[in-house]
């Protein structure tokens, strides 16, 4: 791919620019793949008329995992990694996103999530790297009960572009007591939980979508669950085993839907500074209060609240317990709740795309990027954005580079 800023600066001329407090009417200019200059007249060599859309800071994604729809579009129907991941990344582009952080999970269960796969996925990543157009990163989405994916996520810190680590406990969410609800729930790890009687005629089934990524039948899924769920009294160690070497690279560190205070406060004190999905306002205030950054997904938001019942995305966005906004399973999603949020008023309009951009960037330590600012790197995306209508991407740049057209770019 040309890079347009290579010796020649790009005019991004006469957009409405999201800027961080407010949208003006001004000319970009990028040079070297950094925001060089901001304001009006200015001069370029190569020009794009930007006048009637929006230029904004492109999107950063810190959790997303519909690229499993293109490594298993149907149950039990795989696709080759490079295949999977060569179109994932023309998805991104085409969404403005470019910055991803894919949430590879590293699951005790065989099959799409298993540990196995998951390092192949994200060894073809880095294979691919130089061919790909927009910044390809890895969540590293741990099962907690994963014993055996302990090494590998130890090693994989110590690769050349450092990942993020989500501390993930579905296998506590599907023990817990049938009569007790998921967002009542206890912390997993103190005695106020309540599991589950095994021979609970209602357990198993709530297996049922894990066996079939695993290729499994439920029945033998569910007996390898309980062999699993024997490991619990070890789990904390390995947690605190995974955080030790997380901290030491710096690497971002999530807790996943969190229901109480003390979930959180077990994971800030591991260095764990930011609560993913968390699924109750208790949990979500101390977040807030304990100064941790808090992301909730755009599914959520677009479409006006939870699929499981936990808190809106929209609500928390205006009480201000939201600072970033990631795809989860549907890229398009990111720009779609930016525009429902828009619609509803939930937040001035830069404020909802901090939400896509500054606010991920934070979250994951990433000072460079996501927002438009001289000397940040021009990670940026054109949108067409008519009034009560849905954004567009019209252009993506990484770094100075196109990522994505989809209009003329003259000059």
């Amino acid at each position: 791919m040309k890079d347009v800023s290579s010796g020649q600066s790009l005019l991004l001329r006469g957009a409405q620019v999201i800027l961080e407090d407010e949208i003006v009417q001004a000319d970009v200019c990028v040079a070297d793949g950094q925001i060089a200059e901001i304001g009006t007249d200015l001069r370029g060599d190569r020009v794009v008329d930007a006048g009637g859309l929006f230029l904004a800071p492109a999107l950063i994604d810190v959790h997303g995992d519909a690229f499993e729809r293109q490594i298993m579009p149907r149950p039990k129907v795989m696709f080759d990694m490079e295949t999977a991941i060569l179109e994932t990344d023309r998805q991104l582009a085409g969404n403005g996103i470019a910055t991803a952080y894919h949430a590879v999970s590293f699951s005790w269960a065989p099959g799409l999530r298993s540990t196995g796969k998951s390092r192949a996925l994200i060894e073809a990543i880095a294979r691919l790297r130089p061919r790909l157009t927009v910044e390809n990163r890895v969540q590293l989405r741990w099962e907690a009960f994963a014993f055996d994916a302990v090494e590998d996520i130890l090693t994989l810190l110590q690769g050349p572009v450092v990942p993020s680590v989500a501390f993930n406990d579905h296998m506590s969410m599907s023990m817990l007591d049938p009569d007790v609800t998921l967002q009542d729930r206890a912390f997993e790890h103190s005695a106020a939980f309540r599991a589950g009687r095994l021979d609970d005629p209602r357990m198993p089934a709530r297996f049922n979508k894990e066996a079939g990524l695993a290729g499994l039948a439920p029945e033998a899924f569910y007996d390898l669950a309980c062999k699993v769920w024997e490991r619990r009294p070890e789990v904390p160690a390995r947690i605190a085993q995974v955080a030790e070497a997380a901290r030491a690279v710096g690497a971002p560190m999530l807790s996943h839907d969190d229901t109480r205070i003390e979930t959180r406060q077990f994971f800030r004190d591991l260095g764990s500074r930011v609560a993913e999905f968390p699924m109750t306002l208790e949990a979500a205030e101390a977040a807030r209060a304990g100064g941790d950054r808090i992301i909730f997904g755009s599914p959520n938001a677009t479409r006006g609240g939870s699929h499981i019942g936990s808190l809106g995305a929209a609500d928390m966005v205006e009480a201000g317990l939201c600072d970033a906004l990631a795809s989860d399973y549907y890229y398009p999603a990111m720009l779609a709740a930016v525009a429902r949020l828009d619609r509803e008023k939930r937040a001035s309009r830069s404020a909802i795309w901090s939400l896509v951009s500054k606010g991920p960037a934070q979250a994951m330590g990433l000072s460079d990027r996501g927002r438009i600012g001289l000397g940040q790197r021009a990670d940026l995306v054109l949108v067409d954005w008519p009034d009560q209508g849905a954004p567009a991407v019209r252009a993506t740049f990484v770094a100075g580079r196109i990522a994505y057209k989809g209009m003329p770019l003259v000059g």
